[in-house]
């Protein structure tokens, strides 16, 4: 059973040309995207479904199609496509959205747009970052080993210090995991950066500067998940719902589901490692250097170029 990438695209608009998920970094013009399913369907993937926005579908599935329309997969068959959109008032029955809310409702409450299409073990990534090829053989040989377990899940986990921008500080869930690699906790740091003295400085939770571990593993929001994810994060949406629904900003987080799956002991979630580098457009002075890097791979022949004929 061939694992689909669940790609969280809502964020993109029909202008996509002036939006960074749809920017041409490539020496070709490539997208983030481009290079994310290229290495996904290297590593086994059969299938991509986005998560877009109603008003940018129609124009959207037509770029998908006319961008990938050859592109098969390891096996010889086609790569397959499917869409599903997020909008603020898909939420259970019972509930009635506050009339005043704009801000979407999260990365968990997108992720429940696909429950009714995916029926297989699959990944979660951004449509913005880069995650390398190594992150994505690691998480298709988790999928395929665990197609037919339920309840257990997996975070692919980067090197603080491998996810850093020279452009300025960056928020970033720092993991803690027990001596079986399984996750027991993602803590919310702001504005790390790496030092003069090269260490990395950040701001907790608690709002303290503190010095932090370069090594330590933190969530690029890249997430494995069995089928059986839907119905427990449905669940404890619906929970999310009862004391937030008139709120106008807070949402509902992958990190948060996952976060009370855990201490509810229905789900366990082993963090895996990658020594993959990431990077994106976190800052418009990142740009030079992520094109400088897919240039670097064109010419190095890490990657075809065209990446798509």
């Amino acid at each position: 059973m061939k694992p689909t990438l669940l790609v969280l695209a809502a964020g993109m608009g029909s202008r996509y040309g002036g939006l960074k998920q749809m920017d041409g970094l490539g020496p070709n013009g490539e997208t983030i995207i481009d290079y994310s399913i290229f290495d996904a369907v290297q590593s086994g993937f059969g299938k991509v479904v986005y998560i877009v926005r109603s008003y940018f579908l129609e124009d959207f599935k037509k770029m998908v199609h006319e961008r990938y329309k050859h592109v098969t997969c390891t096996d010889g068959t086609p790569l397959e496509f499917d869409f599903v959109t997020q909008e603020l008032d898909k939420i259970p029955e019972g509930f009635t959205l506050n009339p005043a809310r704009e801000k979407p409702w999260g990365t968990a409450h997108a992720v429940l747009m696909a429950k009714d299409i995916i029926k297989e073990p699959f990944a979660v990534i951004n449509g913005d970052d880069y995650y390398g090829k190594d992150s994505f053989k690691i998480m298709a040989d988790w999928l395929m080993a665990h197609a037919n377990t339920k309840g257990e899940y997996c975070l692919v986990g980067f090197e603080l210090d491998n996810t850093l921008s020279e452009s300025g500080g960056v928020s970033r869930g720092i993991c803690s995991a027990d001596s079986s690699h399984y996750l027991t906790h993602v803590e919310e740091h702001h504005n790390v950066e790496k030092a003069a003295d090269g260490k990395v400085y950040a701001d907790n939770s608690n709002g303290e500067r503190v010095e932090v571990d370069g090594k330590a593993l933190c969530s690029m929001n890249m997430w494995g998940f069995t089928p059986d994810y839907f119905e427990s994060s449905y669940e404890t949406f619906i929970t999310f719902l009862k004391e937030n629904i008139n709120e106008l900003k807070k949402e509902y987080y992958i990190p948060y589901a996952v976060d009370i799956m855990i201490k509810n002991k229905t789900a366990k979630v082993e963090l895996l490692s990658t020594p993959s580098r990431w990077f994106g457009v976190t800052f418009k002075q990142d740009r030079p250097g992520v094109v400088a890097k897919f240039q670097e791979f064109a010419d190095k022949g890490v990657y075809p170029t065209p990446l798509y004929k």
